[in-house]
C-alpha cells in the first residue's frame, strides 16, 4: 500500500556509508546520513528508518556505546532527538523500525540526521548485520516533514551488499535411488557458518565412493569462485548402496559425506524432493522470484519447488510475473516450477493454507486485499477457508495445511472436504499436532515438510538468528518420472513423506498375502493381520523408529544399547502454544558430580548466536530456544553409570542418578504444546545407517486407522511417512 508521495523529491536524500560488501553475520560498522529537503523536517516531525521484516540483522539498541549492536543517531545542527527500535512498527513487509523524532528544534535544507549503525568509538564491535546474503539490503527513509504523521518514502533508498562469508562446511547431494546403468549427477556446495554458499580455500577435492562409479575422478579441481560443482554422467553398474564422499586431498581428512543412493533393478517409483513453500522479495521474503527459483534448482538442487506469497501482497502484475516464472522454470525430466501462493486467512477463518495450481494464469483467490490497493478483482476474494476449498474443488489445485504466524484450522476441512495434506515441519517448527488435529477430524491427509523460508534459500533453509527456530524440511514424492502432472498424482494419491531436511530413501508397504498398500493407499480388510515392512538407507545413524496407528504408538523399533555404553542424550523439545509466540526458551545447563563428560556434541543448534560451551568436564551450558522442534546434546561420559546429572532449566530441575538412566525414555513433561525433556542412554557406536523392518500388526474389528512411521536420527533429523489408511470391514 502507498505512503503519501506529496512533493516527494524535496523531502531529503539518504545514503550509506561506505558503499563496500558486508559479510553476512558479521559485527560491522556503516553510517546512514539523511540530508534534508526543501522543507527540513519541522519540530515534532520525525523520520523512520525501516528494513523487510526477513532480516535479522540484530535489534540496534541506543543506551550502551560498549555494547554489541549500539546505534549512535545526532543531527548535525545539535536537535534534541528521540529514538526507539521496534520489530513491527510499519506497512508490511517493512517492519522493523527505528524511529527518530525531534523533540527540541528543527531542521532547515541541508541539515543532516547522521545514523551509524555498529558505532565503534565508543567500544562497541559493531552491529551484526543479516545472516544471510542479498545483493540489495534496503533501508527505506520515511519522512514525516511537517509533523503530521503522514509519512514520504524517499524517491531512492540507499541499499548494502551482503556477501558470503568463510567455508566452514560442504555438502554433497544426489538422487537417493536410481537403476544401475541411470546417468546421474552428484553435486558439492561449500558453505559458510550462516548456510550461504561460498566460494571454498580448497583448489582441489578428492573423491571416494564404495562402490565402482564410471566417470567419477579421484580428485578434481573446484572451479574458481564458484560455491558449487557439479559432476555429470555418473553411472553405477552393480546394485547395492552407494556413499561418497568428499576428501581433502592434502590431509586425507573427510570433509562431507553425500546422501545415500541406493541402485535398485527395478523401480516402478523414484523419489524426487522438493521444498514448495517460501517467499521472494516481491512479499515478505528476500531477493526476487527469479532468484528464488534459481537458487532452489541451482543452490538446493531441488527436483521440484513452488512459491507462495502471502496472498494480500500478491497485486495482478506480480501474479503475471509469477506465472510467468514458473512456467520459464518449469523443465520436465530436470526441475519442476509449480505456481501458486499462500492463502493467508485470519486464524479465526481457517488461518494459512498453501494453494498450488497444475496450470499457469489460474485465477488467484486471496483472503483478503489488505495491502494490494488494486481493489478491481475483489470480487474473487474468498475470506474464510471452506469457501475457498468449495471454489478450489473442480479445479486442477491442491491444498497445503500449514502452520506459520497463522495456523491451519482444519475443521474448515473437515467441513468443506478437499484433497490435503498437512506441513508438519518447516523454519518456524514442528508440528506433528496438526498431522493429529486431521486424525481427530477424520481427514485422510497426506504428510509434507518445507522450509517457508524468507531468506532466499528453498531447500536449504537455515533459520539464522531470527525467530525460526528449526532447519527448513524437504518433503520426497514417488513419482514414476519428474513432471508436473507427476508430482500432483503423487500428492493425491499421498505418495509422499517428510523431513526436517535429510534426504533419506523410506519405503513403507502393509498388507498380508491377498493385498499390499503402499504410504498414502486406503487398504480396506476383511481379518485382523497386517504385516509392515520398512525399508530405510539414512546419512546418518538411524536411533529410533515408531509405529502409530493414528497418535498412538503401536510398535517401534530401537539402536540397540548395552547397560555400559557410556553416551547419553539429552532433548528438550515443544512450544508455547500453537500461535505466534510459541517459542520456548531452554536457556540453562547440567552439572555432572561423581562424573565427567569426555565429549559433547550438538543437535539441533542451528544459530551460531547461541551456543552450547563447556567450561570444565562437569559443566555444559547452552542458549537454546524450541518452536516446536527438538534440540540437545550427546554426551559421552567418562563412567558409564557412576554420578549424579543435574539439569536446570526455566522449565525443568531435576537431578538423576546416572545409573539410572536406560535405553527407555526417562521423560519430564513442561506443559505448553508437546513441551518435554527427554533423557535416554545411546549405543556407544551406532552402525544402523541402513534398516528392514517387518512388524506384525493386529487392529481392532473397527474404524478406520492411520498407519504411519516417524524416523529419529542420532544427528537430531526426523522424518515422517504419509499415512496409510486401513479401513477395517469385519466378516459377517
Amino acid at each position: 500500500m502507498p505512503l503519501s508521495t506529496y512533493l516527494a523529491a524535496h523531502i531529503g536524500s539518504a545514503v550509506i556509508d561506505p558503499v563496500e560488501p558486508l559479510t553476512a553475520g558479521d559485527l560491522s560498522e556503516f553510517e546512514l546520513i539523511f540530508t534534508a529537503g526543501y522543507f527540513g523536517i519541522d519540530d515534532s516531525g520525525s523520520l523512520k528508518i525501516v528494513w523487510r521484516f526477513a532480516s535479522d540483522m540484530a535489534k540496534p539498541q541506543f543506551a550502551d556505546p560498549a555494547a554489541p549492536n549500539y546505534v549512535s543517531i545526532a543531527a548535525s545542527n545539535g536537535a534534541v532527538l528521540e529514538c526507539r527500535f521496534d520489530v513491527k512498527n510499519n506497512i508490511r513487509p517493512w517492519g522493523k523500525t527505528i524511529y527518530i523524532k525531534i523533540v527540541k528544534g528543527y531542521l532547515t535544507a541541508g541539515d543532516q540526521i547522521r545514523v551509524r549503525f555498529g558505532d565503534r568509538r565508543g567500544g562497541s564491535p559493531g552491529i551484526r548485520v543479516q545472516t544471510f546474503c542479498e545483493d540489495t539490503f534496503e533501508l527505506k527513509v520515511l519522512v514525516d516533514a511537517f509533523a503530521t504523521c503522514d509519512y514520504v518514502e524517499l524517491p531512492y533508498s540507499p541499499t548494502l551488499k551482503i556477501v558470503p562469508g568463510k567455508a566452514v562446511r560442504f555438502h554433497a547431494i544426489m538422487p537417493t535411488q536410481r537403476v544401475p546403468g541411470q546417468i546421474f549427477n552428484l553435486h558439492l556446495k561449500a558453505e559458510d557458518i550462516w548456510g550461504n554458499p561460498t566460494v571454498p580455500d580448497y583448489p582441489m577435492v578428492g573423491l571416494d565412493a564404495d562402490l565402482p562409479v564410471e566417470n567419477l575422478p579421484r580428485s578434481i579441481a573446484w572451479p574458481a569462485g564458484q560455491p558449487v560443482l557439479t559432476l555429470e554422467n555418473l553411472v553405477v553398474h552393480h546394485t547395492g548402496d552407494l556413499r561418497i564422499r568428499i576428501i581433502d586431498p592434502v590431509t586425507s581428512q573427510q570433509l562431507a559425506t553425500a546422501n545415500p543412493m541406493r541402485l535398485v533393478r527395478e523401480t516402478g517409483c523414484s523419489p524426487f524432493w522438493g521444498d514448495l513453500h517460501g517467499q521472494s522479495e516481491e512479499t515478505i521474503g528476500t531477493n526476487s522470484v527469479h532468484d528464488y527459483f534459481a537458487f532452489a534448482r541451482d543452490r538446493a538442487f531441488l527436483d521440484v519447488s513452488s512459491h507462495q506469497g502471502n496472498d494480500f501482497q500478491i497485486t495482478r502484475q506480480f501474479w503475471q510475473v509469477l506465472n510467468q516464472t514458473t512456467a520459464a522454470f518449469n523443465q520436465a525430466g530436470r526441475f519442476v516450477a509449480i505456481p501458486g501462493y499462500e492463502f493467508s486467512a485470519n486464524t479465526a477463518l481457517g488461518g494459512d493454507h498453501n494453494v498450488f495450481f497444475r496450470h499457469e494464469n489460474e485465477t488467484i483467490h486471496r483472503s483478503s486485499h489488505a495491502l494490494v490497493a488494486d481493489l478491481s478483482d475483489a470480487d474473487t476474494d474468498r475470506h474464510v477457508a471452506r469457501e475457498l476449498f468449495k471454489t478450489l474443488r473442480q479445479r486442477n489445485a491442491f491444498i497445503y495445511a500449514h502452520v506459520g504466524g497463522r495456523y491451519a484450522d482444519l475443521r474448515h476441512a473437515a467441513a468443506s472436504p478437499i484433497d490435503l495434506a498437512v506441513e508438519i515441519h518447516s523454519a518456524w517448527g514442528t508440528f506433528e499436532w496438526l498431522l493429529h488435529d486431521a486424525f481427530d477430524l477424520g481427514l485422510r491427509v497426506g504428510v509434507v515438510a518445507n522450509s517457508d523460508g524468507h531468506k532466499g534459500r528453498p531447500g536449504a533453509s537455515y533459520p539464522g538468528a531470527s525467530q525460526f527456530g528449526s532447519y527448513g524440511g524437504l518433503t520426497c514424492f514417488l513419482c514414476p518420472e519428474l513432471t508436473r502432472d507427476a508430482i500432483f498424482d503423487a500428492l493425491r494419491h499421498r505418495h509422499h513423506y517428510a523431513t526436517t531436511g535429510v534426504r533419506l530413501l523410506l519405503d513403507v508397504k502393509l498388507g498380508n498375502t491377498k493385498q499390499q498398500a503402499r504410504m498414502g493407499d486406503v487398504l480396506t480388510l476383511l481379518d485382523d493381520e497386517l504385516t509392515l515392512k520398512l525399508e530405510l538407507l539414512s546419512p546418518s545413524a538411524i536411533e529410533k523408529v515408531d509405529i502409530f496407528d493414528g497418535k498412538t504408538i503401536i510398535d517401534h523399533w530401537q539402536a540397540p544399547c548395552d547397560r555400559d555404553s557410556r553416551r547419553i542424550k539429552i532433548l528438550w523439545e515443544g512450544a508455547e502454544y500453537r500461535g505466534r509466540g510459541r517459542e520456548t526458551v531452554w536457556d540453562g545447563g547440567l552439572k555432572l558430580s561423581g562424573n565427567a563428560c569426555e565429549s559433547v556434541t550438538t543437535v539441533n543448534f542451528w544459530n551460531p548466536d547461541r551456543p552450547l560451551v563447556q567450561p570444565d568436564s562437569r559443566h555444559i551450558s547452552w542458549q537454546s530456544i524450541t518452536t516446536g522442534g527438538v534440540a540437545g546434546c550427546d554426551i559421552v561420559l567418562k563412567h558409564a553409570t557412576e554420578g549424579q546429572l543435574a539439569l536446570e532449566t526455566p522449565l525443568i530441575q531435576m537431578e538423576l542418578p546416572v545409573a539410572e538412566i536406560t535405553s527407555k525414555e526417562t521423560v519430564f513433561p513442561a506443559g505448553g504444546l508437546g513441551r518435554q525433556v527427554r533423557l535416554f542412554r545411546i549405543p556407544q557406536e551406532n552402525p544402523n545407517d541402513a534398516l528392514t523392518l517387518t512388524r506384525q500388526i493386529r487392529l481392532p474389528l473397527s474404524g478406520e486407522h492411520p498407519i504411519y512411521v516417524r524416523i529419529q536420527l542420532s544427528d537430531g533429523h526426523l522424518a515422517w511417512s504419509s499415512p496409510i489408511y486401513v479401513q477395517r470391514q469385519p466378516q459377517e
